[in-house]
């Protein structure tokens, strides 16, 4: 008897082995994340992760309009870095920078045709939004070598030597937002999106999901509480904890990393209450359509994993197809990097906020939505 219960036995083993496929076949969802998740992370390093970004939206400020800057025009597109969006005015070309329509601004003075004429060599202004030195790098380089080939069809004949004498204008960088092109300032901000989605989806799943398993939940259905008094009940607490992890974030950020900060701190405490809510409601929603633990802990990573590569953090948002920049703007994430980045680094208003501050809120009312139908179902 003792024999055969210390000898190995591959019967024994093949019934075990048997008894684990079985469990995976019942547990559709964990196999569903099994064969998913490795699908979606070859779909996204090989189609959607660009660190190279082309097509990057500029728009000309021209103070004068005339052979000169149409070439030099086409020759920006013909780089394929940058994408003309439009002609607008100085104010309004910040204000495109400012909420992030715009990647780049370039200047062309007033005088420009008659100072190349001239042979004085007049300067263009490039404005750069540098928040992701990552993502302008490679753009910056291509058009510092536009003075040497953009004007090649224009001068010639009596211009011809202007062409031969070097450079017939030059192009001055302003870097703006990240002067020089410290990585920890895009990184850092970021890092607070990326930590606030990990912990409060989590938490949030987790523990309902745990007093769902122990039975507790089973206490709700004796009392008057309604679903909505549940859910509202259950994502309180993890607010507060969320703001002791953003000043934990803000308090490196400023003393650590030396990552300025020129907004207003009130209107980020609004931003990340805002932010804080979408993903409590994500969370609460997973705990709703999870049976155990185990299976909220995969929904959590489903849904971050997505979040990470897709918002911007890791990549360029801009060298994305458009698909995957679709799917980016349905996460909160991205959203959350584009206002933190925002308020920490430009300075941004609240009016300046809103393009990235209303998909937040139509994401929280979506899936809070969803979330209170199946908790309801849940209690029933």
């Amino acid at each position: 008897m003792s024999t055969s219960r210390t000898s190995f036995d591959f019967g024994r083993l093949l019934a075990v082995m048997l008894k684990e496929f079985i469990q995976l076949r019942r547990d559709r969802l964990t196999f569903a994340m099994m064969i998913g998740i490795p699908i979606i992370q070859m779909t996204l390093f090989g189609f959607a992760i660009n660190g190279d970004p082309k097509s990057l939206p500029t728009v000309i400020v021209a103070h004068e309009q005339g052979t000169f800057t149409r070439s030099i025009v086409r020759s920006l597109e013909n780089s394929s870095y940058f994408k003309v969006v439009g002609n607008v005015s100085d104010a309004e070309a910040d204000r495109m920078l400012a909420e992030g329509d715009a990647q780049f601004a370039l200047t062309i003075p007033s005088d420009f045709s008659r100072r190349i004429i001239r042979g004085e060599k007049p300067a263009l202004l490039l404005d750069a939004d540098a928040t992701d030195p990552s993502a302008t790098g490679n753009a910056i380089s291509a058009v510092q070598q536009l003075g040497s080939t953009a004007l090649n069809h224009d001068l010639t004949g009596t211009l011809a030597p202007l062409q031969s004498s070097g450079n017939p204008f030059e192009v001055r960088i302003h870097r703006r937002y990240n002067p020089d092109g410290i990585t920890q300032y895009n990184i850092v901000p970021g890092l607070m999106g990326v930590i606030l989605t990990m912990t409060m989806i989590m938490m949030t799943a987790l523990g309902v999901t745990r007093e769902v398993e122990r039975g507790t939940m089973e206490n709700l259905l004796a009392t008057p509480v309604r679903p909505i008094e549940v859910m509202v009940g259950k994502i309180a607490p993890y607010i507060l904890i969320g703001y002791v992890q953003v000043t934990v974030i803000l308090l490196a950020a400023r003393f650590i990393f030396s990552v300025p900060f020129v907004g207003n701190l009130f209107v980020l405490m609004g931003c990340v209450l805002l932010f804080i809510g979408a993903n409590l409601t994500v969370g609460i929603t997973i705990s709703s359509a999870a049976r155990n633990q185990t299976q909220a802990m995969q929904m959590t990573f489903f849904f971050f994993l997505p979040s990470m590569l897709l918002s911007g953090f890791m990549f360029p948002f801009r060298g994305m197809p458009g698909w995957a920049q679709d799917i980016g703007e349905v996460l909160p994430l991205t959203h959350f990097l584009r206002l933190i980045r925002g308020v920490m680094l430009k300075g941004n208003s609240v009016m300046e906020l809103w393009p990235n501050v209303w998909p937040l809120l139509l994401f929280m009312f979506v899936v809070m939505t969803i979330g209170l139908k199946r908790f309801r179902k849940t209690l029933d």
